[in-house]
């Protein structure tokens, strides 16, 4: 009688669930992916080499990871590690993104700036720096995240700009088309934490939600809050505009995951109440069905649009 109850035991423990959750399972290259980890105590672990921040959620740990745009199709290493216990090691699979490449032509008073505003585009970087630097902490939202517009997207993240004929940097977020002083809502609940006019970017508002999660609305018309301030999701952050280096009037939108971009639509996709979010596709996204103005990027050797943007 004990060998088949020893059998049968050993038959539930090699069906209990794994003690590791991706979601999603497939990703691109520069994806946000919710990691959960079904175990008690503080975990420490990485995703593609990168260290993931964990925050309890009942009997789980979770953490939001980002793959680094460079990431290669294939296994990428997700890694855990809990006290007194063997490391766990699974893989996500990662799918070739079909990034685009597109040629844009402005005056050559964009391409390099002014002499005169260098002061200005350092203390626009050290504001961006100071957003940065907020403690790690739970998330400050409980509900998914949602578009800021409801708008036609035209540039998309990854997409190779070509500058004036000159190789220029990668679109680290989504350009939204909208008309000028269309309003512009909060993606999540979040804190303030830079409300300026800068130089690149223009009229500028990043929100800090917790879980090293921040989201990035540029070239605004106005804005309607000030830092510090504390908003929920659909609150109006300001207007559509064209400030900064732009094409014409249009919402830049980006996320950050600790100190990487991510696909502000990877983010989107994750459901934060079921902690599930669906596989990505491979390949490049259907072309706009409209011309969708864009954020002029930076020349190359020039400061980024995004004072911290990853180095080239």
């Amino acid at each position: 009688m004990l060998a088949p109850f020893l059998a049968l035991l050993a038959l539930l423990a090699d069906a209990a669930p794994p003690p590791v959750a991706l979601g999603p399972v497939v990703a691109r290259p520069g994806d946000a992916v919710l990691v959960r980890v079904r175990a008690p105590g503080a975990p420490a672990g990485t995703i593609a080499g990168r260290p993931l921040a964990f925050w309890r959620r009942g009997d789980e740990a979770w953490a939001v990871g980002a793959l680094p745009i460079e990431t290669p199709p294939g296994p990428a290493p997700v890694e855990i590690a809990l006290p007194g216990e063997p490391a766990f090691a699974t893989t996500i699979s990662v799918v070739e993104p079909g990034f685009r490449s597109k040629s844009i032509r402005v005056p050559e008073k964009y391409v390099v700036p002014p002499e005169k505003e260098r002061l200005r585009i350092e203390r626009d970087r050290r504001a961006f720096a100071v957003a940065w630097r907020q403690p790690f902490a739970p998330p400050r939202f409980t509900a998914g995240f949602e578009w800021p517009r409801p708008d036609e997207t035209g540039g998309r993240f990854g997409d190779q700009r070509i500058l004036n004929g000159k190789k220029a940097s990668v679109h680290y977020g989504i350009d939204i088309g909208a008309p000028r002083g269309a309003p512009v809502h909060a993606s999540n609940d979040g804190e303030v934490v830079l409300a300026r006019n800068c130089y690149y970017s223009g009229k500028t508002v990043v929100l800090w939600h917790g879980a090293g999660l921040f989201t990035l609305y540029f070239h605004l018309d106005r804005l309607a809050v000030k830092r510090g301030q504390q908003v929920r999701r659909g609150e109006t952050l300001g207007a559509v505009g064209s400030t900064g280096r732009s094409t014409g009037p249009h919402l830049h939108w980006s996320a950050k995951v600790g100190p990487l971009y991510v696909d502000p639509e990877s983010l989107l996709a994750i459901d934060f109440a079921a902690g599930t979010a669906p596989p990505r596709r491979a390949g490049p996204r259907p072309e706009p069905a409209a011309a969708v103005p864009e954020t002029i990027p930076d020349a190359p050797g020039a400061t980024p649009i995004s004072p911290d943007a990853p180095p080239r």
